[in-house]
């Protein structure tokens, strides 16, 4: 099919073992671990599930030098899981959520914290804060089959060798199965969907040069600097 302008490319990620994975939209939880929604001056205990996206584009392949992003001087670093889906479905059951994980990888939800926070304080959308271009690093994805459903699993992030956020996932506010149904009561969700599941506490700024290390036990590590 021809159309009006050249089409851009499709953004997939690396499957061990397997077939790229073809991305088609990022959902993320946000304050999904109490200790982090309480170093952000929130109540964990009071509040349901919220969600924000990235574009597609803005993945980032594990071992990648990137440029520090424009219109920020306050870049922050949110290490965590990611779930990639291989079907969908409106009002998903709970029960029926991990039927439609095809795998898991570590992600980044980089965040311009400073255009994030004066969004919050004007009660503007968050966009430019968290969908920016390269916001979103993702090392490759390992099939459910290969590491069976992560509900116990730690997480953490080293910048330049210094541990900065460690937890597991069995301290989301939020499930991953919970998570599902209670997205797909919003959306449609659809193959090709990420999951970003939430960040631990001990997020923090990154500079030009520094060297981020994220880790998810029986996961590809993630690796990125910022050149």
């Amino acid at each position: 099919m021809s159309t009006a302008i050249p089409a851009w490319p499709q953004t997939t990620i690396p499957v061990v073992g397997g077939d790229p994975f073809p991305v088609r939209r990022i959902y993320c939880v946000g304050r999904n671990y109490a200790a982090h929604a309480r170093e952000m001056g929130h109540d964990p205990d009071r509040e349901a599930p919220f969600f924000f996206m990235k574009p597609f584009d803005a993945i980032v392949p594990t071992g990648a030098t990137i440029a520090y992003p424009p219109a920020t001087s306050d870049l922050h670093h949110e290490i965590e899981m990611v779930v990639a889906l291989k079907s969908g479905g409106r009002d998903i059951p709970e029960a029926d959520a991990n039927d439609c994980i095809f795998g898991y990888a570590v992600g980044l939800d980089m965040t311009r914290r400073d255009v994030q926070g004066e969004a919050k304080k004007l009660g503007r959308p968050w966009d430019m804060g968290k969908g920016f271009d390269n916001s979103a690093p993702c090392a490759p994805i390992h099939r459910v089959e290969d590491t069976g459903i992560i509900d116990n699993a730690t997480i953490w992030l080293e910048v330049n060798g210094k541990r900065r956020q460690e937890s597991n996932v069995t301290h989301l506010i939020w499930s991953v199965p919970e998570t599902i149904a209670t997205l797909s009561t919003l959306v449609e969700l659809k193959p090709g969907d990420l999951i970003y599941s939430g960040t631990p506490d001990g997020v923090a700024a990154v500079g030009a040069g520094d060297t981020l290390h994220g880790h998810v036990d029986g996961l590809s590590d993630l690796q990125i600097t910022y050149a």
